[in-house]
């Protein structure tokens, strides 16, 4: 059983007459990414602000790690780590003082500060860089840095904005395996990004943020069945079977240079079955099937009428 390290009820924050976040429900589970999603201006900024209290909301609970954020903001300070944007990091020092920095300020015994440091290196592949200045380091290479230092201090609960911004596609996937790797070490990961495609690889449970309401939440493959032209695409070895196929397959679409049938279903396993069950009733064979549904980028076009471009953590 999975407990919650992150649970929000009934958030609300205000600026003056303008409300922000207008009751807001959350439960992430540990161990777990969770992403939140949304366009300019939706509220994803002042969530992770409450979340890492840095505001205060204006109602509603919050508590992350099992602590109050209101009452108990010390605790959940001491249960996080958060990696902005924008790696924070010091240029004129080498890896290994930037690492070595954050050990001196968390106070760890000097024993226990160098084997972190040591390992953290080790951890990032950052090994062979640890003696140069951050200010020769890549991009790529100053985000990996960037969350080693966050992690000087062991947080349970990591809040990730927009961890790959600016990096190559190289350097995001290898940002990809190290988060992923955090997550099997038992790590909960908060996650805001720009990337759709970024939290269909990552994230296992997304919630979408308009106009300062959560407008859906669920799982990437949740969110998808939700949006309409998820379809079944059959594929024929002949005319003949496409011929016979479109005749019962009453509503479908052909594709008559790939020979394939489009079917529209939910995508579920009950309806695939009955599809299958009905080919084989009138013993049409397919040669083979896939189920497409829409992408991340449908969903979030449906959901908030903005498009991908407009998505930030802001």
């Amino acid at each position: 059983m999975t407990s919650s390290a992150i649970a929000v009820s009934g958030l609300r924050k205000a600026y003056q007459d303008k409300v922000v976040l207008d009751g807001i429900d959350l439960d992430v589970q540990a161990g777990t990414i969770f992403s939140l999603l949304g366009p300019n201006g939706a509220g994803k900024t002042t969530t992770v602000n409450v979340l890492t209290t840095l505001v205060r909301a204006d109602a509603g609970t919050v508590r992350v790690a099992g602590h109050d954020a209101a009452t108990q903001a010390k605790a959940v300070r001491a249960a996080i780590g958060v990696t902005g944007q924008f790696a924070a990091v010091d240029e004129l020092l080498t890896g290994q003082e930037n690492l070595q920095l954050m050990v001196d300020l968390g106070q760890l015994p000097a024993r226990d500060g160098k084997r972190v440091v040591a390992e953290l290196l080790e951890r990032f592949d950052l090994v062979g860089s640890a003696q140069k200045p951050v200010s020769t380091y890549s991009g790529g290479m100053r985000r990996k840095l960037d969350l080693a230092m966050t992690l000087v201090g062991d947080p349970r609960i990591i809040f990730l904005d927009e961890p790959t911004t600016g990096l190559d596609p190289r350097s995001r996937r290898t940002m990809w395996s190290i988060i992923r790797d955090l997550v099997d070490d038992g790590v909960t990961i908060f996650l805001t990004t720009q990337y759709l495609e970024e939290a269909d690889q990552l994230a296992d449970r997304i919630a979408v943020l308009d106009q300062g309401r959560l407008v859906a939440q669920g799982t990437p493959d949740e969110l998808k069945r939700q949006i309409p032209g998820t379809h079944v695409r059959l594929r024929f070895a002949t005319v003949a079977e496409l011929d016979a196929a479109a005749r019962v397959l009453t509503g479908s679409t052909r594709d008559d240079d790939a020979l394939a049938l489009r079917v529209p279903s939910d995508g579920g396993t009950a309806s695939l079955r009955a599809l299958l069950d009905r080919l084989d009733e009138y013993a049409i064979n397919a040669e083979g099937f896939s189920v497409q549904t829409p992408d991340l980028d449908d969903v979030f076009l449906a959901l908030t009428g903005n498009r991908t471009q407009e998505v930030s953590a802001k």
